[in-house]
């Protein structure tokens, strides 16, 4: 189930910095993105408030989401950290804020950290709080907690090669929204066999099935481009329908293979 809350399609600014961000920003706000994904770890945030506010469109039409470092987990260092997000980023709140990876080691209680994100969203530092990198289990620890009724998403790394089905199912049952990252798989779908022979069939190419693939199953999708031929052509993917066959096929390349996989990576399903 889509919550319906986060646009579809987002800009993912991962690795991007400096003047092909902001340009990159200013190409997809001006082709209609309303979403942009950053991060703390990222160190990007200056340069997204920096292009959003110098585009000039009104806060309230754009759709901001950070996330929250693994050590900035403790109660005030995550609302302080937060702050500075938002001070970054040039606005009184970001629209989603997300716990970028689950406490490495449970050294943080869980508890402890979604109680602070509630409570920022109380605070009006983000209008809207989720998760990132969660596991089942994890997932269904954070809902139990108080407030965590109030997380709206899990956002986990999702394409062809990893359909993460458990966890995509896992986020459903708990009638949240799947945000995919990696969904082109840092550009490996472009040389598969199968997508290429199904792109053909649609006059597209291998990433617009991938991201219409996402996109039927109602998944957010935030792929990172800097071109505009790319950016134009991934929002063009949201009108492309596929076949029960074409779907059957796509997933049928899931082959486990997990791109982020850092040394404080939770035990994955």
């Amino acid at each position: 189930m889509s919550t319906g809350i986060i646009p579809p399609l987002g800009l993912g600014t991962f690795r991007l910095k400096g003047e092909p961000l902001m340009g990159s920003i200013h190409k997809a706000l001006d082709l209609g993105y309303r979403h942009i994904d950053t991060a703390q770890m990222y160190e990007n945030e200056e340069t997204v408030g920096a292009a959003v506010d110098a585009h000039g469109l009104p806060r309230e039409e754009i759709f901001l989401t950070t996330k929250i470092w693994h050590d900035r987990l403790r109660h005030d260092d995550l609302l302080e950290s937060l702050q500075q997000s938002v001070n970054r980023l040039r606005s009184d709140y970001v629209d989603l804020a997300l716990i970028h990876w689950p406490s490495p080691n449970d050294e943080v209680p869980m508890e402890e950290y979604i109680g602070a994100l509630v409570e920022a969203k109380q605070q009006g530092l983000a209008k809207h709080v989720g998760v990132s990198n969660f596991t089942v289990a994890q997932l269904e620890q954070a809902r139990a907690l108080p407030g965590g009724d109030q997380l709206i998403t899990n956002q986990v790394e999702v394409h062809p090669f990893l359909t993460n089905r458990k966890v995509v199912e896992a986020i459903r049952k708990q009638g949240m929204t799947v945000t995919a990252y990696m969904p082109l798989a840092v550009g490996k779908v472009m040389e598969d066999a199968t997508l290429k022979e199904i792109a053909a069939r649609h006059d597209a190419s291998p990433a617009q099935v991938v991201l219409a693939w996402l996109h039927q199953q109602e998944a957010v999708v935030i792929p990172s481009s800097t071109k505009e031929a790319h950016l134009k052509a991934n929002l063009q993917a949201l009108d492309l329908t596929l076949s029960d066959d074409d779907v059957r096929a796509i997933e049928s390349l899931d082959r486990g293979e997990r791109i982020a996989d850092p040394d404080f990576s939770p035990r994955w399903d």
